[in-house]
């Protein structure tokens, strides 16, 4: 008998799983699964608590499913991914495994693994690896001249048009393994991460992440265009953290959006379109990370930006993450990301900006703190928005787009809704002052328990300016 093995790691899902399914076409192979946790990788790549304890919450729900289909899910633990493909391939060679499947990771360290791992396995073992976690495979949209667009817009319409011809399906979950035995519960252990609860906006399973897709698609997708910035609102798709993780694919929001919403390819103003919009974007970041590896390696896809002088800080970068800054649009963000581990896109561009653009501070140690934050850490996501943040990546913004957080606040949460949700101190303070509470505070003659600005933003947007360019000297 035939023996299968898929490698799971962030594709916790049992439907729409290229590897997976591919493992199971041979209807009388014997098929497993193994998960192997790397703490001390986790920890180096700056992921959350929050995000360890989503994974291990889904690896046992995982484990039932295919435990009911007689699939075995194998666990096991160790430092690193050195240390991972020596228990692999010792585990292959005491189950007498003869192909190994795994869906692909594109981060460097994650692809030098699965090289190195492909090169020690035994000729006789297939290694077979799938792009599962894309729409479209890096490197399958390209200009004319076979190279990787740097614009934004330029990917865009090549892959709609990609995305067109192709007949992108979902496949089905495998169904009861007959004639194999009932497979052994592995023993899931998590590690030294404490347990955290993560309320209700995470429920666990494949069943809850469609749920939340299908309620998201009927409900709410037709005011996306309106509401997403706005941060009081519910009007995001809060899918990030099971797309994240894998228990949810870019084709099953892909195949559920078209079924909804059969135009939404061609309608381009629409709700649909636009949260369209930000799945093209999860890929272009992917692509990129592969087409780019030294992104991988924090540094600048714009060259000349590595000779900007940062300021080192650890007084302001702390005010920064605890939510102290005097700026109240900022610090309320700060505190939601704290308390829950999310903020939605447009709060993450205004504290992205005001790290980087305010107090110049170094994009990296934003994007190490918002890693160790989010549930839906993603790094070429989270490494893509700080670099079009901070005017160092790929079709970023100009480095004179600076985002004024006072107007920010103004436009996006006018009447102070979201600001005294996070900020109960600042309660009393009426809507036409909130975004400026100092001012109404000090005419009243009222002391709060809230900080003053730890920066003048007109005065730090001229330095910002003024070192900008004279790194964009240096490169001349």
């Amino acid at each position: 008998m035939n023996t299968s093995l898929v490698w799971l790691r962030k594709d916790l899902r049992i439907h729409d799983n290229k590897a997976l399914y591919a493992a199971c076409e041979d209807p009388v192979a014997r098929v497993l699964t193994v998960f192997i946790a790397t703490p001390k990788q986790w920890h180096k790549h700056n992921m959350s608590q929050r995000q360890a304890a989503f994974i291990f919450d889904h690896l046992y729900q995982l484990a039932q499913e295919l435990f009911l289909r007689r699939i075995a899910l194998h666990y096991h633990q160790c430092a690193d991914f050195a240390e991972q493909i020596d228990w692999l391939l010792n585990f292959c060679k005491r189950e007498k495994v003869n192909k190994l499947f795994y869906n692909y990771e594109y981060e460097l360290n994650e692809r030098e693994r699965d090289q190195a791992l492909e090169r020690r396995m035994p000729k006789q073992i297939l290694c077979q690896g799938f792009d599962d976690s894309v729409l479209l495979p890096p490197g399958s949209v390209q200009t004319r001249n076979k190279e990787m667009f740097q614009v934004y817009t330029s990917f865009r319409n090549a892959f709609l048009h990609k995305l067109q011809e192709s007949e992108l399906a979902c496949l089905p979950a495998p169904a009861v393994r007959q004639g194999q035995p009932v497979p052994v519960p592995s023993r899931i252990v998590p590690f030294s991460y404490p347990r955290m609860q993560l309320g209700d906006n995470y429920l666990i399973g494949e069943i809850a992440s469609m749920s939340q897709l299908r309620t998201f698609c009927d409900q709410k997708i037709q005011y996306y265009r309106y509401n997403r910035d706005i941060p009081a609102v519910d009007a995001t798709s809060r899918l990030s953290a099971w797309l994240t993780i894998g228990v949810l694919s870019p084709r099953q929001c892909y195949q559920k959006l078209r079924e909804r919403y059969p135009l939404v390819l061609t309608q381009n103003k629409s709700g649909a379109f636009i949260w369209l919009n930000q799945l093209i974007w999860r890929d272009f970041y992917r692509h990129m990370m592969v087409a780019y590896p030294s992104l991988c390696r924090h540094q600048p896809f714009i060259s000349w930006t590595q000779y900007i002088t940062w300021q080192q800080d650890d007084v302001l970068f702390s005010a920064w993450c605890e939510g102290r800054t005097g700026y109240p649009i900022i610090d309320a963000a700060m505190r939601q990301l704290a308390v829950s581990g999310w903020i939605n896109n447009r709060l993450r561009m205004i504290t992205a900006s005001f790290l980087v653009k305010d107090l110049l501070i170094d994009w990296r140690q934003g994007e190490r703190y918002f890693m160790s934050q989010l549930i839906d850490g993603d790094f070429a996501s989270n490494n893509g928005g700080w670099q079009w943040v901070a005017s160092t990546g790929f079709d970023a913004a100009p480095y004179f787009r600076i985002f004024n957080p006072t107007l920010q606040g103004k436009l996006f949460d006018t009447h102070g809704t979201f600001i005294r949700q996070w900020l109960p101190e600042l309660k009393v303070v009426p809507d036409n002052y909130l975004h400026q509470p100092h001012n109404w505070l000090k005419a009243q003659n009222i002391t709060l328990n809230y900080p003053q600005p730890i920066v003048d933003h007109s005065k730090a947007r001229k330095l910002t300016l003024t070192v900008y360019k004279a790194a964009a000297k240096v490169r001349k």
